[in-house]
């Protein structure tokens, strides 16, 4: 029985001389769990971790493995971490937005007041408006 991504000598971006990667996917090397140089190549998650951001490049290559949970193969994008920037910061009238945002979600709709948590958007309500409610459509 044949290997589904055989071993296969190509051209990478990463490196001026031809590397061992699991053939193409979408046009690009693929390469397979453990096998990507952490020091050269990294997902867009591993660059959030480092404090980058991928800077608008396209990925380099593929890695796949097999995720066991959802019993599927699983393609991830690896990006070149050389070409990466820093990540932006939000600007001080960004994050009141964000701040008055969040402070919306905790509002109840009944009462008004701020529930501590996100309310519901089920019913928009805090736990005690909400139980009252449910109790007068129970009692009625």
């Amino acid at each position: 029985m044949a290997r589904t991504f055989p071993w296969v000598l190509a051209d990478v971006a990463w490196s001026p001389v031809q590397e061992f990667t699991r053939g193409k996917h979408l046009g690009l090397p693929l390469l397979s769990w453990g096998t990507a140089p952490r020091n050269l190549l990294a997902t867009r998650r591993q660059l959030t971790a480092m404090g980058l951001r991928p800077n608008g490049q396209e990925p380099v290559a593929y890695m796949y493995f097999r995720c066991r949970r959802a019993c599927k193969q699983v393609f991830a994008e690896l990006f070149l971490i050389t070409k990466a920037a820093p990540k932006r910061t939000a600007t001080p009238a960004q994050q009141t937005a964000i701040a008055k945002a969040n402070l919306a979600r905790r509002i109840c709709g009944e009462c008004g007041r701020d529930a501590g948590y996100v309310v519901p958007r089920e019913h928009g309500l805090c736990h005690p408006c909400w139980e009252f409610a449910e109790y007068a459509i129970n009692a009625a």
